[in-house]
């Protein structure tokens, strides 16, 4: 099954469900999922078709509290099987190599590498499995805006924290007897609509969710960094048990993996640069420079076939509010990382678990406080992903207008890094994860 419907028949498509899911990525098919296990009704609507979306190359490193929710919602199984856990990484600057002992500095916590299209292979999956109960899927299915989200607040945007300027708290709350909200899109070539007690935008940057926001109170915060990233995928077994952070005077590297013989690599390069400009050869040469060690002078990245190449941009955002009325922003609709920090999945996947457990307080109480509160409180631990990322990244690569001085600078704070205690903890804290709430 390539397209279409996972759920009814295409004539019996629902008309009206209690979330709205737009996105059927791994925050969209996640949602569902724990709803599902909640009892609450919900229907997914993605743009693509399902073989896009089981073969988007994205992130693989998993946070603890990650795992730890794709356990919980029987999601979990076969990333228990394949996924490589590991207990820290690797930082390597001026020479010299720092293991950072993840377990030790965090009370156990662990991370694991499990490709997002693993995930994302899992989750649907699973919606098909639980068919004749499940949420219905639908793919090929765009939606084309969102209507009845009321008016917008007269008032200014919010704040760094969703807190409306002046008056000092944020979004009003639910309103129980507020318009439902209708979300248009199209299907096997057929308009459609879906009323939705709730919408939830997992859609991304450029998704309609996120546009559907009311210009009065929608604030975006950007960051273009200098460099971007040349990452490859490639036929060989990993160099090293665990991930690699270079400094280098050269530039950034990554040494990263997605199975026991596949290895995913990469280097910093210039804004602009085209993937053709790097043969194979000078890809892996220039690895071999940029991980160099003093007292390992032979140490060598295992080499093979390149199987992709691709320039990835760096940049950071965050879009707020993510709560208008009855419409939540989640994933990449409402933040961006750069890569740095391995942040963007597992921020999507925190934002879906506290969102679920909030429709759930609501479905079993009536009590909005948790919806109320969701855009305010996601925001904060959003902002800490976002500056950790910024640190990681700044930290580790060479910006074109670099001075020795900037230099020296980052090599005093990773040598902090690797003779306190108290600083390697917090980079283990904040890379491991921090739990869903306070």
């Amino acid at each position: 099954m390539t397209g279409g419907t996972a759920g009814p028949p295409a004539g019996d498509l629902p008309e009206e469900t209690t979330v709205g899911i737009i996105g059927g990525g791994p925050a969209g098919l996640l949602l569902s999922r724990l709803l599902h296990r909640s009892g609450i009704p919900s229907v997914v609507l993605e743009c693509r078709d399902r073989s896009y979306v089981e073969q988007r190359q994205r992130a693989g490193m998993l946070e603890q509290t990650t795992v730890d929710v794709l356990r919980g919602c029987g999601a979990g199984a076969r990333m228990d099987r394949e996924g490589l856990v590991h207990d820290g990484i690797e930082l390597r600057f001026d020479g010299r190599s720092q293991h950072i002992d993840f377990p030790g500095l965090t009370d156990g916590r662990r991370v694991t590498i499990y490709a997002q299209t693993e995930i994302v292979k899992d989750l649907i999956s699973l919606q098909l499995s639980e068919l004749s109960d499940g949420a219905p899927l639908l793919f090929g299915a765009e939606v084309h805006s969102v209507s009845g989200l009321g008016p917008a607040p007269e008032s200014e945007p919010a704040d760094g924290y969703g807190h409306l300027h002046g008056h000092g708290h944020g979004p009003e709350p639910l309103d129980p007897e507020s318009e439902r909200p209708v979300l248009h899109y199209t299907h096997e070539g057929r308009e459609r609509t879906l009323r939705c007690d709730f919408v939830v935008g997992c859609d991304g940057f450029h998704g309609v969710s996120r546009s559907a926001l009311p210009a009065s109170v929608v604030r975006t915060y950007e960051r273009e960094y200098p460099y971007s990233w040349l990452g490859i995928l490639a036929e060989a077994p990993p160099s090293c048990d665990e991930l690699i952070y270079a400094h280098s005077p050269r530039g950034f590297a990554l040494h990263s993996m997605r199975s026991p013989s596949v290895s995913r690599l990469y280097l910093q390069v210039p804004n602009g640069t085209d993937p053709a400009e790097w043969p194979d050869e000078r890809i892996w040469d220039e690895l071999d420079a940029r991980f160099a060690l003093r007292d390992a002078p032979g140490w060598r990245v295992n080499r093979g076939p390149v199987t992709s190449k691709a320039v990835l941009p760096m940049r950071s955002s965050v879009t707020e509010p993510m709560r208008h009325g009855r419409l939540f922003l989640a994933g990449d609709a409402a933040h961006i990382v750069p890569p740095t920090g391995a942040k963007g999945l597992n921020l999507a996947v925190a934002d879906v678990a506290v969102l679920a457990r909030a429709f759930a307080r609501y479905h079993g109480t009536g009590d909005t406080a948790a919806l109320d509160g969701y855009g305010a409180d996601r925001l904060r631990r959003v902002w800490r992903a976002e500056h950790f990322s910024y640190f990681m990244t700044t930290t580790l690569h060479t910006s074109p207008d670099q001075s020795p001085f900037d230099t020296r600078l980052q090599l005093a704070q990773l040598d902090r890094i690797a003779t306190s205690r108290t600083a390697a903890t917090e980079l283990a804290e904040n890379y491991a994860g921090l739990a869903l709430l306070d």
